[in-house]
């Protein structure tokens, strides 16, 4: 490679922890958690943080659009859009995460949060999670994903269908010029999205929310310029356009799950060559770095341990769920449920109706356990 391809992949690591970072700070400052507005819902019937949660999505989904429509990004490269959608790997591998990140007390990015800011627990959630994921992708657990989950999805490309996302399906619907469509489905759902965001007075009266949603929604399309922009540039060894320094060999933006396992496959094979600093990898460092410089900044660094052995068992078996269905389903909250949901895909919004509804019902079960002890 060039002098200047050999440093894309080192750059677009590097820029990955940098907005990673900002993410890690603000989540830490915001207490941004997607389990947790489940949890305010449910248990109090508070959508403050969920609004915030949409807040980011209705932000992510604004810019990620306006890359795609100035052809600044290709998102039809990307995982998410593409005219397969695995309808059974989303949902069971969404619902049983949902479950998990009941249990580990958040998802991947709050379990990265909350390392930053002191706590053991999620340590241990966070190994358990990277060792569960890599089995997913490539060890005992692949096995069952490949065999019976996977193989029973929706091929839109047979039906003459480019991708999943909205964009795609109202061009295939009523022959509208991509572009068009494009801007169309995004100011629509983004404009829906914000009217229920910005109808709340007590929301838009609460700077954190409103920095955590616009702040982190902006990191989202961040990552997507900097894999799929910065990073998109000739190999002179095969003389075609590669997407340098992700793990996917594609455009990506922050997600959690399988980065943790490549975070952990590159400290155990620390001597293979082959293996590198990744912009996913860089992304899950970030988020510990940004939430620890918040933590010591504020003086709210504290140290976290167990309770007790159920309290354990519970995170250990939270983080298993959440690697074999982060995996299995794309992504997590963030890796779908921002990430993915920016790309307008059919197949996220799948996903994080699974993970929702696999937190609530878990919730609902933890409620029912206490009335019936109590």
């Amino acid at each position: 490679m060039s002098a200047t391809a050999s440093n894309l992949p080192s750059i677009v690591a590097w820029s990955g922890f940098g907005a990673a970072f900002v993410f890690g700070a603000m989540a830490q400052r915001a207490n941004f958690c997607t389990m947790g507005a489940i949890s305010d819902i449910v248990n109090m019937g508070s959508w403050g943080r969920m609004r915030m949660w949409l807040l980011a999505m209705a932000v992510s989904i604004a810019g990620t659009s306006a890359l795609q429509a100035t052809g600044q990004v290709d998102l039809a490269k990307s995982i998410y859009v593409r005219p397969s959608i695995p309808l059974m790997s989303l949902i069971v591998g969404g619902f049983l995460f949902g479950i998990g990140m009941t249990l580990g007390s958040g998802c991947g990015n709050k379990t990265l949060v909350r390392i930053g800011g002191g706590s053991l627990k999620s340590v241990v959630v966070l190994a358990f999670l990277g060792i569960s994921g890599y089995m997913t992708m490539k060890g005992l657990f692949a096995m069952g994903r490949v065999a019976w989950l996977d193989p029973l999805a929706l091929d839109l490309g047979s039906r003459g269908v480019a991708g999943q996302d909205l964009a795609s399906l109202a061009v295939a619907a009523f022959g509208l010029e991509p572009r068009i469509a494009l801007i169309g489905a995004a100011t629509v759902v983004t404009a829906a999205i914000l009217f229920f965001v910005f109808k709340d007075r007590e929301f838009r009266a609460n700077v954190d929310h409103l920095l955590g949603g616009i702040v982190i929604g902006a990191v989202i399309v961040a990552g997507w310029y900097v894999t799929g922009h910065v990073g998109f540039a000739e190999n002179p060894d095969t003389l075609e356009n590669t997407y340098f320094g992700t793990n996917s060999r594609t455009l990506e933006s922050l997600s959690f799950v399988a980065p943790v396992a490549y975070l952990l496959e590159i400290l155990m094979l620390w001597s293979d060559k082959s293996l590198g600093l990744t912009f996913g990898i860089a992304v899950v460092l970030g988020v510990i770095a940004g939430s620890l410089a918040y933590a010591l900044a504020t003086r709210t660094f504290r140290w976290e341990g167990f309770v007790s052995t159920e309290d354990t068992a519970s995170h250990v078996v939270g983080g298993i769920l959440m690697g074999f269905g982060g995996v299995t389903a794309l992504g997590c909250t963030i890796g779908q449920g921002l990430t993915g949901v920016s790309t307008l895909a059919v197949g996220s919004i799948v996903a994080v109706v699974a993970i929702v509804a696999g937190s609530w019902a878990t919730m609902k079960y933890q409620y029912w356990r206490l009335e019936q002890a109590g």
